[in-house]
């Protein structure tokens, strides 16, 4: 792959990094799991992508995200998340913050309509961003950190694309049925090798997929146990309490995730802005994700109590938030302030952009929606 090399500080990290990841093969047998490999390459202690130092957002970065592309998101997300404060409670938490940008853009929105909120708490993995957004957030006392989920919780859980960079199963059909791809070392390289799949596995895919026999041989794809668990957390964490989670990803629904066109998975690395399919490329350095399988993240909330309230794209989200209204806050005919917000705009709701690959899935107990979002809501889909 043609690839920009990194300097030789990051490669000495990916390196150890890789080491890491040998030694717990060693250690397991000679062989993992590949979400045991996803997990210590983006979460293992200050060498994993998301634990470690480097920018990962902007141009500087590997990606860009919807928060970064213009305020007028977050303004957006704002209006959603008042009127489900209005039923429930003034606190927000917020997964994996970033840099900082969202939450800012909530926050500073909220204020602008007499919105104050009582507790912003990011819920940050890594050691490195949150020391960051501690010094970006020292003038906001309302905004705390928490390494883990609440015993319980009223009010609006934000995660903008959270769910994609949780570890995956990757599962593969053979002759000899479903299997489950581990990662090994041969000749010194990371590699695939195939084992059958365990009780709790074997589950996820009945439950998952729902013509997992009807798939061809040789068709690769993802499990979601992580991301299903994680909507089971929200679900005991708003156990008799009011609230909604906004989760905003890319991905489809199990009807229209484990078709022909994926036979070969949705799993994808981010490397300064470069797309590429090889998840054994300097790990540490990369992102590592998969689109999320919504029908599978809906079934899991609704199991565990948690009711699905809508799911709909992100361009029908953003509309009925009023992004477009928001737009026109700033005169048209003011061109040098108007026009890079409009594109900005068009890029988070054109289908052709974000509008369409990116999913909204609100679940919640006891509150409504707006009428302006229901009227998008796409959850027969599901």
């Amino acid at each position: 792959m043609s690839l920009p090399l990194p300097d030789s500080d990051a490669l000495a990290a990916s390196h150890a990094l890789q080491q890491e990841i040998a030694t717990a093969i060693q250690e397991a047998g000679g062989a993992i799991p590949f979400s045991r490999f996803m997990e210590l390459a983006l979460y293992a202690p200050r060498l994993g992508y998301y634990s470690g130092g480097a920018a990962k957002l902007g141009a500087s970065g590997d990606f860009t995200t919807a928060p970064e592309i213009s305020s007028l998101f977050g303004a957006a997300l704002a209006g959603a998340a008042a009127a489900i404060i209005a039923q429930s409670a003034p606190n927000i938490i917020e997964f994996g913050a970033g840099t900082g940008k969202l939450a800012r853009d909530v926050l500073t929105a909220l204020r602008a309509e007499g919105v104050e909120i009582d507790r912003y708490t990011i819920i940050e993995l890594s050691g490195e961003l949150r020391a960051r957004q501690q010094e970006a957030f020292k003038d906001f006392p309302q905004v705390e950190w928490r390494d883990g989920f609440p015993d319980d919780f009223s009010g609006v859980v934000l995660a903008n694309e959270v769910l994609d960079a949780m570890p995956v199963e990757l599962v593969l059909k053979t002759a000899h049925g479903w299997r489950r791809r581990m990662v090994t070392v041969a000749d010194g390289r990371f590699a695939y090798e195939e084992a059958e799949l365990d009780a709790a596995l074997s589950a996820q895919l009945v439950r998952q997929i729902p013509d997992f026999d009807a798939l061809p041989e040789g068709y690769l794809t993802e499990l979601h146990p992580v991301a299903c668990g994680f909507m089971g957390s929200l679900a005991s964490m708003f156990a008799g309490n009011k609230g909604a989670a906004i989760l905003i990803d890319y991905g489809f629904p199990a009807h229209e995730y484990y078709v022909d066109q994926r036979s070969g998975g949705t799993l994808m690395c981010h490397y300064r802005h470069h797309s590429h399919p090889e998840p054994f490329f300097l790990p540490g350095l990369q992102d590592i994700t998969a689109h999320v399988d919504f029908t599978a993240m809906a079934l899991s909330a609704q199991d565990a109590g948690l009711p699905v309230l809508a799911y709909l794209n992100q361009s029908g989200f953003l509309l009925g938030c009023g992004i477009g209204e928001l737009l026109l806050r700033t005169d048209p005919e003011d061109a040098v302030r108007y026009l890079p917000q409009s594109k900005a705009v068009h890029k988070l709701v054109a289908p052709s952009e974000m509008g369409e690959l990116f999913k909204v899935l609100i679940v919640g107990n006891e509150v409504e929606l707006p009428d302006a979002i229901l009227r998008a809501d796409r959850s027969r889909r599901l």
